[in-house]
């Protein structure tokens, strides 16, 4: 399959999910949102299961090229921009895809390819932060007793589980985003303390 032909089915299936949801979705929606025929999608992939890894696999792709850019500035600012970002809407449509995004999270335990491929965005969003927290300690911005990576898995559980409240019962990703940027201005970041714990 060409790249091309690849990026129209992905896009179709972005669509088609943030349209439709994960449970009813089908194939024939997914054609409806490209120029391809519910046979051409047939043709490429056995089952809106097959489809639905290969997106997942597009999006890990995506992702990990992403979170691998460097943003620039110190690792403070680094670190704090990447928690915010991971707190933060980015497009139309974001919400019905993230509630799509749920509905596969919810079949994982009873599908071990979407289980690897879900295991891998945490794997991914956890290594980051640790990094940066390890970057942060060897430049003097982060304080020396941080465990980087007990802080790294407290802040990618704080981020799942603020996405997983927005989602499900609605609460603002702003105020979480809010709180975690005055968590580590108190708890993790050198000279920040009391007086900048408001974030």
């Amino acid at each position: 399959m060409s790249d091309e032909t690849t990026e129209e089915l992905m896009g179709a299936t972005y669509r088609a999910l943030c349209k439709h949801g994960y449970a009813s979705l089908r194939m024939q929606d997914i054609a409806d949102e490209s120029t391809k025929s519910k046979a051409a999608l047939h043709y490429h992939y056995e089952s809106k299961h097959d489809l639905l890894l290969a997106f997942l696999e597009h999006l890990y792709e995506q992702f990990e090229t992403e979170i691998s850019e460097d943003c620039g500035g110190d690792p403070e600012t680094q670190l704090l921009t990447f928690v915010e970002e991971r707190l933060t809407p980015r497009e139309e449509g974001q919400k019905e895809f993230q509630t799509a995004i749920l509905e596969i999270k919810a079949q994982a335990p009873y599908d071990e390819a979407y289980r690897e491929r879900l295991a891998g965005f945490d794997g991914l969003v956890f290594d980051r932060l640790r990094s940066l927290l390890q970057a942060g300690i060897d430049r003097g911005v982060v304080e020396e007793d941080v465990d980087p990576e007990d802080t790294a898995a407290f802040l990618a559980e704080h981020i799942n589980g603020a996405q997983l409240r927005n989602v499900t019962v609605g609460a603002p990703l702003a105020e979480a985003r809010q709180r975690l940027r005055a968590y580590l201005r108190r708890e993790v970041l050198v000279g920040s303390g009391a007086e900048n714990g408001g974030g």
